[in-house]
């Protein structure tokens, strides 16, 4: 689904990410770990187009994707989530997942308000639909500002779900959730992984990441030292070294 090779990005004299190579298998989960400063946003942003990469290439579905603009990498099926919270806090959730679903026009209110009823009406199906599975079809009316961090969370998950996509980046999914809505969280992305979604996620905890991945990759000073399973990433002593200190 997803080949880095020899990826290298330069901050002035700081190489946050330093010819990073690695591949992303389809219809898996694949956790992307490290110590604060390893790299790993760095690289989401250079997958995603928000950074352009001094050397190396991104391919994605054998498709050269390096150093696109945001708009066609989004176009070639590439939907992320954000660390940070980025719903529109005076649009209901409803509003809010229609965004993602419109793909025919890009003006904001007309991806808004101006969807065919036709087409409004099966895109709001599967809006109750996801809320659904999530546990959250009674917040549909409810406006984004009025929800919890962990609630907008999930809204954000399924925005990003609804968005056209065959690869799913998503950064931290699970972080400054209780442990109730990160098991919740963890849950809906193996029921992903069983319709043959491919994910690459960042999750600093290390114990929804065990449980969740299929493959591991280990990052440190912006390069690979270890990848593999959960098992193999748990007892890799350089791993312990340099994530878990030892």
């Amino acid at each position: 689904m997803l080949k880095i090779q020899n990826i290298t990005k330069k901050f002035g004299g700081v190489k946050a990410v330093d010819n990073c190579d690695f591949e992303i298998k389809k219809g898996m989960i694949t956790a992307l770990i490290g110590p604060n400063g390893s790299g790993k946003t760095t690289l989401f942003n250079l997958v995603s187009g928000i950074l352009k990469a001094d050397s190396g290439k991104i391919i994605l579905n054998n498709k050269n994707i390096t150093n696109l603009s945001i708009e066609k990498i989004s176009n070639l099926g590439i939907s992320r989530l954000f660390q940070k919270p980025s719903l529109f806090k005076n649009l209901t959730i409803k509003e809010n997942l229609l965004l993602a679903m419109n793909d025919e026009d890009t003006k904001f209110w007309q991806a808004v308000f101006k969807i065919s009823s036709d087409k409004k009406d099966k895109f709001e199906e599967k809006i109750k639909q996801i809320l659904k599975n999530f546990e959250m079809e009674d917040f549909i009316n409810i406006r984004a500002e009025d929800l919890s961090y962990g609630q907008k969370r999930l809204v954000e998950i399924a925005r990003a779900i609804l968005n056209q996509h065959n690869f799913l980046m998503l950064d931290e999914p699970a972080a400054g959730v209780n442990p109730r809505l990160r098991e919740k969280i963890r849950k809906i992305l193996l029921k992903l992984k069983e319709k043959n979604e491919t994910i690459l996620l960042i999750e600093h905890d290390m114990n929804f990441t065990l449980k969740t991945a299929d493959t591991i990759i280990v990052l440190e000073k912006g390069g690979v030292i270890a990848q593999g399973n959960p098992e193999e990433i748990k007892n890799n002593k350089r791993v312990l070294e340099a994530y878990l200190g030892g």
